[in-house]
Order: structure tokens, then C-alpha cells, then sequence
């Protein structure tokens, strides 16, 4: 059966009924699209993965033990929910399935179908969770009504919990008609087939990365003649202004025809920028480029174009900058690309350039249980209520319901207290603006227009504070790009002029510490030499907000006093005195979430950070007891303790780290395990999880609570707790191990396995021991050389690796 003849088919037979029809018309358009059908089904459910009424079982907590039934199953890729609507469809041509000037009853009965399709979709959602455990959360779910339309939306974080519009909401419909565009053929059937294929952001990362070694060799460049912070602001001009006229902010590609016109004429290249810079910045100053063309230049104002200015630059680098501007910049991954430019910028990193960044799956895991799991509760407790209302006939109140929520949503900050160049806070934007999507769906529905000028989710939501100058430029910069890049794909206009704003949004100051005099250094003569002062040391407000989520720096609290500027570890121990010194630098993060997530009258909601995975032991996890057993307590509600974070290279050891969230109160949460890990050296890692749901202790683990276990008197003097030898020096790795076999056969006597507490209750590493108990210095050294000079070498000399 071909496309053509399908659609005829069931165009005509809209309306029949549901369980009759929607497993045929499914069969059929699998051939139409030439796909597999789906497999009979079988008594063992374990082996149901592409099947009708694929049976899922109902929780112990509902009290029924029937089994509910998933309308077609495709493991990895889709939950598809059908339903056949009698509905009188109508084609505005825009997807919608009526007008809004329309009569009384024929409003009505889009309500009702906006009804059966919305709770289709919730139905789907709750499935999600019913899969067994070795089920990963599919990337897609679809939502059909049988000969007229279908409803997609994606989550490719693997939470289960983010489904949204796919590919946005201006395409997430598809109806029987738009079966004859080959774009949509081609989606769907990737939907069947190769589902991650679609994930946006993978293409993305690839062009991020290639554009971010474009603009390094130009800063390289220009560094030898100007100041690097000058150098980046430039740079992040220029990134703005490619990005604005690939979305005709700026008239499309004159700015990349001024790139190309000035590669014959390099002199003219500087006078030319700033004079754009100019017009952008301050409407009534004429541009002689663009006069010429008689084109009209938005006002861009903010403070990014402010006394901008462009250096001259010689033909290559223009040429680069050409590169740069040739890509399509509405696709470029805001979430990774602040990374990226910042080691564009920074000298010291340019030699990882496009190495590796943080996968955008492990950002928006932790964004989604912190910050959107509340937002989509509230979310549908107000569609709940203009349900009732709109069936009551209040249409007012129904419209009323939706607005509140949305001004609720456009109310909500979000506050990432170590904010880096703003991934995090990209990604909470992105999501609620994909919400806000949801919002003005259903606020169409009601037959209410949107325009310019109304309420929005955009950048003064979300605070960041960061100590690092170049960095938190980066943050606005990027946070700007993300919000830009999301309006459009939920509105043809554009937003209202100035284009730009400064909201002062991102605080460039330390977030643990401040001190009289702040940010000044004071020093003082001790023994006749200047020591670093910090009088009157103390925390510093942080911004209030809704939800706080990040991911503070990783310092060990060993390391604490060597990797801080002199002084200033015993003067943030000084404002922390609750705070053990042990404690990883991490948890003075934490520690002050806690205290204002538990203030009796507090707006914070929930906080998640990412920690090293240490914090589950006995120096961290005081912090952690502190907020768990006050008065005031706090729950964690979602814990990860041990999760790749990034991939191994020569140059950067892998680290492990955990995850939090943590809610007021007393509740259950969820731990999540890794179960599989695959792919940790690609940009692209597949990771499969399993959890449970119950209390979470401290330690993160759940059932008997270990860390509040005392010593029993009747073992004292009945246990021994192992050797302790001195430098991870006698470490071997496997690849070590083989070597020195290798050179030295002999010595495999002294080699023992070894295994720490960290090997037995996270992840075996592998490793062996060097032993040479019983042998003084001068044997180790005739009869093994090769253990001995290592030995000396990384032990006797200090150099312990």
C-alpha cells in the first residue's frame, strides 16, 4: 500500500471505532512507510518488544491487580496511545482541529477532543513508569487519533519525566495530509528505526565543536596584540551577531557577505564591525554599511554591544571567522557551547579543545527532578482545574487557571550559585520554555492569540553566580542565545526591541565567601613577610530563587589549603564553623542550600547538585546529617552516588560523581544505579539505570540506616583493618601490572590483588599492590631493581602519584 492509497483509506474513515480500527490502521501505515510490522505477542511479556497491547503490571500501592495494556510498544523508541475521536475534524491549515471563531458547540467539541488527546498523552507518560526495570524510558512517545492526526513528543534525557513538543510546537502534529512530505516520512520512520538519531543535540555537539576551533585560532591570534579579556568580548560579540542573522535578527547574511567582502580588503574590516556594533547598540546612529541597502536595524541595546570594539584582523582570520559564520547558528547547543568558548579563550585549555564536554543528558537529569518535576505538577493541577471549569461552561475561569499558572511560571527563578558559562541555567531555561510551549498550546485551544508584549519566560529568571570574570560573560551570553533560539521555535515574531537587556542576572563574586572590603585583597606583615587577610570573614548573600541546581567546583578537602589562594581555606573555615574542615569543597555548596531550603519561611522549593562521589562518606555526609535530622528537615528526593561525569583521556583522569536533590520535609525519594555504561570515551555515552523508591539516608543508600550504627564492644580486639602503606605509588594499574611482568617476571611474588572499601561497596578498579613486606632495602634492591627504583622513585622521593 502506497502513502496516497493509505491516506484515501482512512480519510474516510474517521470516526469508527477505536479497538476496531487502530491495530489495523497502524499495520497499514507501517507498510505504507515500508516499516516491520509489529510481532504477535507472546505469553512471556520479557519478550514483548514490538507488539500491540503490550501488557504492563499496576503498582502494589493501587490495590488492583489487573494489567493495563499499552496500545503498541516499541522498546527503545515509542509508547504510541491511540484513540479514534467522532469528532467533526476541520483543517485551518495550521494543524488545529477548529477555528476559534466557531460556534458554541463546535468549540465544545474541541474541547472535548483537546481533552481525549491530553489525557492520551498522560496515559502514555504514566507507562513510562510501569515498564519493567531493564527498560530504558522511550525517547518518543505518540499519541493518535485513528485517520486524523498524531501527536508527538520527545525526552531524549532518558528520565521518563520531560516529555515535550517534537521537533517543537509548531510541528509536533502531524495529520494523515502531511504523510505526503517526505521530511515527516523520513522523522517518522527514524522514530521506528533509529530514534536517538534525532536527538538534536548530537548534531549540535559536532558543529559546536567545530565552530569553537574556528574562533580559538582567531583569539590565538589576536592575543599576541590585545588583552585576553578584551579579545574574548570581541569574540562574543561576533558569535552573537553570526547567531542574529541566521535568525533575521539582523537582515540575513549580510553580516557573512561583510565577512566575504572584506577578505580582499582587510582594512576596512574593523571601521565596518564597529560601526554595525554601533547601530545595534544605539538605534539612531545610521551604519554606513547597512544604510546603503536602506534596511532597518533592531535595537539591540543590553550591555554586549555597549563601547563595542572590533580589531583589525588580517585575511585568515576573517577567513576563520567566514567558517564560523557559515553554519547554521539556530542549531548551535547553547548547553555545551559555553564550555567550549570558554577553552576557545583561555590558552591554558585550548589543547582539549573539542575533547570532550559534559553530556547534556547529565545536566538535564538533575534540572529535571529539581527544578521541572514541581513546575509539571503545578502544571497539571492547573489543567485539572480548567478542565472542570470548561466543562462547567466558565470559559473565563478555565482561561484564568491557565494565565495564573503562566505567570506563575514566568515569576519562578532559578539559581545556579557556581554557575560556570551557564549550562545549567541553560537548561532550565530551555525546559521551561519548552513548558511555557505546553502553556500556550492550551491557552490556543481556549481560543486566546498570543503577541508581542506578553508575559514570557526569559533571562532574568535565571541567577547565576560566577568568580570567574570571562566566565560569567559567557553565562549571559549563552543564556541570551538559548532564550533566542527557543522563542523562535515557539513563534514566528520576534521578541520586542531593545532585543537585548541588561538584567545583571549573573553576579561575578565569590559564592562562599566575602569579607569587609570585598573583593579587595588586604595584607598584613607576619614575621616580616605579607600575608593575605580576610577580615571579618563571612557567607554572602545569595540571589533568592525558586529552585537552586549546579555544580560546584570539585575540591577535595584534603586539598582545600593548597589549591586555595593563600589564607583563604582557614577563612572559609572561619565563616563555616558548622562545617567540618574535612568536608570537599562541594559541600559548602550544599551546606548553604540546606539552610535555606529548611528557613521556616523560605520561597526555595527544591535544590540538586552535582558532587564528587565521596559525599557519601563519613567527612561529608555530616553535612548531609546535619539537614536530615533538624527540626526543620530536609529529604533527599533523588540521589545518584556513583555516575560517570567525564571521559577518560591521557590528560584527565575519569571522575565519578553523585547526584542530589533534596525537598523540605519528610518524603521517599528515588535512587537511581547505573546498570551499564557504554560509550564513556565518545560525546555520546549510553547509560542504562534502575531505582527504587523509598527513605534516603545520608549515605545515599535506602533501608537500614548503616551511618547511624555504633561499634559493638564484644568485637574489640577480634578485627584487623589491613595493611596501610603509604603512597598510591604502590598502586599498579593493569596496564602497569602486565609492563613490569613484562620486564621483571620475578617480581609477580610481590604482586597482590588489592581492593579498598571504595572497590567494594562502588566500582572495582582492577588494581594490584607492590608487597614487599619482609624484605629490607638492600634484597628489594638486588633481587627486584625495576620495584625498587619505582619505589624510590614515587615513594622515598615524595612523588606519589
Amino acid at each position: 500500500m502506497d502513502i496516497d492509497t493509505f491516506i484515501e483509506r482512512w480519510s474516510a474513515a474517521r470516526g469508527g471505532a477505536e479497538r476496531a480500527n487502530y491495530q489495523m490502521f497502524l499495520t497499514e501505515l507501517c507498510e505504507a512507510l515500508d516499516l516491520p510490522r509489529p510481532d504477535p505477542a507472546s505469553d512471556d511479556t520479557r519478550t514483548n518488544d514490538y507488539v500491540f497491547e503490550r501488557g504492563v503490571k499496576r503498582r502494589e500501592s493501587e490495590g488492583l491487580a489487573s494489567t493495563l495494556r499499552i496500545d503498541l510498544y516499541k522498546r527503545g523508541c515509542f509508547i504510541l496511545e491511540a484513540k479514534q475521536s467522532r469528532a467533526a475534524h476541520r483543517d485551518d491549515g495550521q494543524g488545529a482541529l477548529f477555528k476559534a471563531d466557531e460556534t458554541a458547540s463546535t468549540a465544545a467539541s474541541q474541547g472535548k477532543w483537546d481533552v481525549l488527546m491530553r489525557n492520551a498523552r498522560r496515559q502514555a507518560e504514566d507507562y513510562v513508569f510501569r515498564l519493567p526495570a531493564d527498560h530504558a524510558a522511550p525517547p518518543f512517545i505518540i499519541v493518535c487519533d485513528v485517520g486524523y492526526v498524531f501527536e508527538v513528543y520527545a525526552d531524549f534525557s532518558g528520565s521518563g519525566r520531560a516529555y515535550s513538543h517534537f521537533p517543537d510546537r509548531k510541528g509536533f502534529r502531524v495529520r494523515l495530509e502531511d504523510l505526503r512530505d517526505e521530511k515527516i516520512v523520513k522523522r517518522l520512520k527514524a522514530i521506528w528505526t533509529e530514534p536517538l538519531s534525532l536527538d538534536p543535540t548530537r548534531e549540535s555537539a559536532r558543529v559546536t565543536r567545530q565552530i569553537a576551533e574556528r574562533l580559538a585560532e582567531v583569539s590565538k591570534r589576536l592575543e599576541k596584540k590585545h588583552p585576553a579579556e578584551e579579545v574574548a568580548h570581541f569574540l562574543m560579540r561576533c558569535i552573537f551577531t553570526m547567531f542574529a542573522e541566521d535568525v533575521d535578527l539582523l537582515p540575513r547574511g549580510r553580516f557573512t557577505a561583510l565577512l566575504k567582502d572584506q577578505l580582499d580588503h582587510p582594512e576596512s574590516f574593523a571601521p565596518m564591525l564597529q560601526a554595525l556594533w554601533k547601530s545595534m547598540d544605539a538605534p539612531e546612529y545610521e551604519s554606513r554599511f547597512y544604510a546603503g541597502f536602506g534596511l532597518h536595524l533592531r535595537h539591540f541595546n543590553g550591555s554586549l554591544f555597549k563601547n563595542a570594539k572590533a580589531f583589525p584582523l588580517g585575511r585568515e582570520e576573517i577567513g576563520e571567522l567566514l567558517a564560523a559564520s557559515s553554519h547554521d547558528w539556530r542549531y548551535v547547543e547553547p548547553a555545551i557551547f559555553g564550555t567550549l568558548v570558554e577553552q576557545a579563550l583561555e590558552p591554558g585549555e585550548r589543547r582539549k579543545l573539542g575533547a570532550h564536554y559534559t553530556p547534556r543528558s547529565y545536566v538535564e537529569r538533575l534540572v529535571e527532578v529539581t527544578v521541572m518535576e514541581p513546575l509539571r505538577g503545578d502544571w497539571n493541577a492547573a489543567l485539572v482545574k480548567a478542565g472542570d471549569a470548561r466543562e462547567r461552561g466558565e470559559h473565563k475561569e478555565a482561561v484564568a487557571a491557565v494565565r495564573a499558572f503562566h505567570h506563575q511560571l514566568c515569576m519562578t527563578r532559578v539559581l545556579d550559585p557556581a554557575c560556570g558559562t551557564g549550562n545549567f541555567l541553560y537548561v532550565s531555561l530551555e525546559l521551561m520554555k519548552r513548558l511555557e510551549g505546553e502553556v500556550l498550546e492550551a491557552l490556543a485551544e481556549l481560543g486566546e492569540t498570543e503577541g508581542i508584549g506578553f508575559e514570557t519566560v526569559d533571562p532574568h529568571q535565571f541567577l547565576g553566580i560566577e568568580l570567574n570574570v570571562r566566565a560569567a560573560a559567557i553565562a549571559e551570553l549563552v543564556l541570551w542565545i538559548g532564550y533566542l533560539q527557543q522563542h523562535y521555535r515557539n513563534s514566528v515574531e520576534h521578541p520586542a526591541e531593545p532585543i537585548l537587556k541588561a538584567f545583571g542576572n549573573i553576579q561575578q563574586k565569590d559564592a562562599v565567601l566575602t569579607w569587609d572590603g570585598y573583593p579587595e585583597h588586604q595584607f598584613e606583615m607576619r614575621d616580616g613577610v605579607a600575608v593575605q587577610v580576610y577580615p571579618n570573614a563571612r557567607r554572602p548573600d545569595w540571589p533568592v530563587a525558586e529552585f537552586i541546581v549546579g555544580n560546584p567546583p570539585f575540591i577535595g578537602g584534603a586539598t582545600l589549603r593548597s589549591r586555595l589562594d593563600p589564607g583563604k581555606a582557614e577563612a572559609v573555615w572561619r565563616a563555616h564553623p558548622h562545617v567540618n574542615e574535612s568536608a570537599d569543597f562541594v559541600m559548602y555548596w550544599w551546606d548553604r542550600a540546606g539552610e535555606i531550603l529548611t528557613r521556616k519561611k523560605t520561597p526555595l522549593r527544591r535544590f540538586g547538585f552535582v558532587t564528587t562521589n565521596s559525599i557519601s562518606q563519613v567527612f561529608q555526609r555530616r553535612v548531609i546529617e546535619r539537614y536530615l535530622g533538624g527540626k526543620l528537615p530536609l529529604s533527599i528526593i533523588f540521589a545518584m552516588a556513583d555516575h560517570p561525569w567525564t571521559k577518560a583521556t591521557s590528560d584527565s583522569a575519569s571522575v565519578r560523581i553523585a547526584m542530589t536533590s533534596c525537598e523540605a520535609g519528610r518524603h521517599e525519594g528515588s535512587l537511581f544505579w547505573t546498570t551499564s555504561e557504554r560509550g564513556l570515551d565518545s560525546d555520546t555515552p549510553e547509560i542504562a539505570y534502575e531505582s527504587r523508591t523509598a527513605k534516603i539516608n545520608a549515605d545515599l543508600t535506602t533501608g537500614v540506616d548503616a551511618t547511624s550504627a555504633v561499634a559493638l564492644g564484644a568485637n574489640q580486639g577480634v578485627c584487623f583493618r589491613g595493611i596501610i602503606f603509604l603512597g598510591d605509588g604502590f598502586i599498579l594499574s593493569p596496564a602497569e601490572h602486565q609492563q613490569l611482568l613484562s620486564v621483571e617476571p620475578q617480581s609477580g611474588s610481590l604482586i597482590r590483588t588489592y581492593r579498598s572499601g571504595r572497590d567494594l561497596s562502588a566500582r572495582v578498579r582492577g588494581v594490584t599492590i607492590i608487597d614487599p613486606f619482609g624484605l629490607d632495602l638492600a634484597t628489594l634492591r638486588r633481587e627486584h631493581p625495576v620495584v625498587y627504583t619505582r619505589l624510590a622513585e614515587r615513594i622515598r622521593a615524595g612523588q606519589s602519584h
